[in-house]
């Protein structure tokens, strides 16, 4: 699939030496600090050097007053409390958290996650029953809730009330509950309001340990699992988020609970060194004894793809309650069986995926019309409903465009939603809302329902918005790049630097670059099992030795760079260890034929 690269805008030469000069950096560097709004010393060092008193004051909240009031009321009169939470993995490690943190205060605390199948997404009837059945007085919603209204209704008619915790875009009325802490509610000016659901409970959490003098360091380990809540779902990685999951990946490093420990096992992550079994507050400098075996410490992308992944996956294929019992478990051995679980749901959870996106591919291949649609809709009633999220991102890597895989669940179609860079996904399904039966979401994530009598007039409907909002540009797969370098700028000092950037995600992205008029020095060739892949040996005009390069599924370039023709390549950079040494890496992202094509 072609691809547009499209350079930054850069920041003025004048502003670039001036940072360089203060901040004791390579212009580089100071360039890719002033694109994200830093440009001036101190606030180089804040970036850098994320600090915990950073952290907003959590009563700067909306009804975070109230929150607090009616959680210490529960725990005064003894109430019976229960935690509800999405399926997700924001959703579980978030009912994970309040679980631990309040089963020693409250005299009794439970937990409950709907059925993905049998009660879909968010606030259920039979959880509200279930509370009932169980004694409690409160429920406290975390990733949820937040159009919930009739439910919140029922259950206020049986003696219950609600502590909403989410992060989803509210409708035009709350639901009446004890407390509804969104930033995302208008009526809300708490400075940052991009939060995980997790990280919507991690400040109630926090409020009420101020206001109960329990000191920071006694919540701070709960970060591990806010972290993964903020990887897993595509948050922006920056302000509070930034230093939520800084802070979030040192516990992950050092001592990360039962229940992750296990998870990383078996994600083929080396857990770092034990430390007794407890859960401790550890400096992150005090990791590695001398005795004890290396390990590689676990980022963003690691979480992304492997840790989040596995809890999700609970959720899709059985139940995602089991995510939420392996979070809370202690013992190592029953965390470990638990997880060889899931394990097997993530195996599942790859085969329909994989033989679903086969499915839906074939007919879009064998559709001129579908072919040619700015937008795709598909619908089988026997898709797997746990995978349909996943298809329609994998989808957008053959058909660029807004793309809802439907399946039936329980009488209804329900679909799940995934969009392209600059494109509003939730406005779009939200004008077609009178076709719908619920819908919510994200900016490029969102889920829908809707009745089997309706599906023709929303896919003509969607095409018709989408086509409206879309322009060519949109069309275009695009690769943002930050600034052109050449391979002399390219130093294992450089690479340090960057280290310093991270945690990278949505907002604060791993920096893209382009090298120009590169030439192979004839050591390249084809690898892999199915020979699709690239591994490059590259110099330019700057270096006299040869830079290492690899170009996933870029094969078909070989002959000609292996001719001498010329070539730039677009790439980000890591580290690469084989048999014990490191050394920097070219991750090409894409590559040109000098000429092809210009920025």
């Amino acid at each position: 699939m072609q691809k547009k690269w499209i350079l930054k805008e850069q920041a003025e030469a004048e502003k670039i030496d001036e940072l360089a000069d203060s901040s004791n950096i390579s212009k580089p560097l100071a360039n890719l600090l002033l694109q994200r709004g830093i440009n001036e010393s101190e606030s180089v060092r804040k970036f850098f050097r994320p600090d915990l008193q950073q952290l907003y004051d959590p009563f700067l909240m909306k009804d975070m007053d109230k929150a607090v009031a009616r959680l210490e009321q529960a725990i005064v009169e003894r109430e019976n409390v229960l935690i509800y939470g999405d399926y997700d993995v924001d959703g579980t490690t978030a009912v994970a958290m309040m679980y631990v943190f309040l089963k020693s205060k409250c005299r009794n605390v439970f937990y409950y996650v709907p059925d993905r199948y049998t009660e879909g997404y968010g606030i259920s009837y039979k959880g509200i029953d279930y509370a009932e059945e169980m004694g409690c007085k409160l429920i406290i919603a975390l990733d949820c809730g937040i159009k919930a209204l009739p439910k919140v209704d029922y259950a206020a008619e049986k003696g219950i009330e609600f502590i909403i915790c989410d992060h989803h875009e509210p409708g035009d009325e709350l639901p009446r509950a004890a407390a509804v802490l969104d930033p995302k509610r208008t009526d809300c000016h708490y400075p940052f309001n991009e939060l995980s659901g997790c990280g919507v409970g991690f400040k109630l959490i926090q409020a009420y340990a101020s206001r109960n003098k329990i000191p920071f360091y006694q919540i701070k380990p709960f970060l591990d699992l806010v972290v993964v809540s903020i990887a897993s779902d595509i948050v922006p990685i920056v302000d509070e988020n930034r230093i939520l999951a800084y802070y979030g990946l040192k516990q992950l490093n050092t001592n990360p609970r039962v229940g992750l420990r296990a998870v990383m096992k078996k994600s083929g992550i080396t857990p770092p060194p034990r430390k007794d079994g407890r859960q401790f507050d550890i400096p992150f400098e005090e990791v590695k004894p001398a005795d004890e075996p290396e390990f590689r410490p676990v980022k963003i992308g690691d979480i992304v793809f492997k840790i989040g992944p596995r809890i999700n996956a609970a959720g899709r294929m059985d139940l995602g309650r089991h995510s939420v019992d392996l979070l809370v478990e202690r013992n190592e051995a029953k965390a470990e069986e638990m997880a060889c679980k899931i394990e097997t749901d993530n195996t599942d959870r790859k085969t329909h995926d994989q033989n679903i996106t086969n499915e839906a591919l074939a007919v879009i291949d064998g559709d001129e019309t579908l072919k040619n649609r700015k937008s795709t809709v598909l619908y089988n009633p026997e898709w797997h409903k746990g995978v349909i999220g996943i298809v329609a991102s994998r989808l957008i890597d053959f058909y660029y465009r807004p793309t809802v895989i439907c399946t039936k669940s329980n009488g209804l179609i329900t679909g799940s939603a995934r969009s392209i860079p600059d494109f509003n996904l939730y406005e779009a399904i939200e004008k077609c809302q009178n076709l719908l039966e619920s819908f919510g979401g994200h900016t490029y994530a969102a889920g829908l329902t809707l009745k089997e009598e309706n599906l023709e007039a929303f896919i003509s409907k969607f095409e018709s918005v989408v086509d409206s909002m879309m322009n060519d540009d949109m069309m275009v797969p695009r690769i943002d790049v930050d600034e052109t370098l050449t391979l002399s700028d390219i130093t294992t000092k450089f690479y340090r630097c960057l280290e310093m950037f991270e945690p990278y995600g949505p907002g604060n992205m791993a920096p893209v670059f382009v090298c120009r008029n590169l030439t192979d020095t004839g050591l390249s060739q084809i690898v892999g099992q199915t020979r699709e892949h690239l591994k490059l040996s590259v110099i330019d005009s700057t270096v006299n030795h040869p830079m290492s390069a690899i170009a996933f599924k870029q094969s078909e370039h070989f002959d000609a760079i292996h001719s001498g023709k010329k070539f730039d390549i677009c790439f980000s950079l890591e580290m690469n260890t084989f048999r014990g040494k490191e050394t920097l890496q070219l991750k090409v992202h894409d590559l040109k034929i000098a000429g092809e094509e210009d920025l």
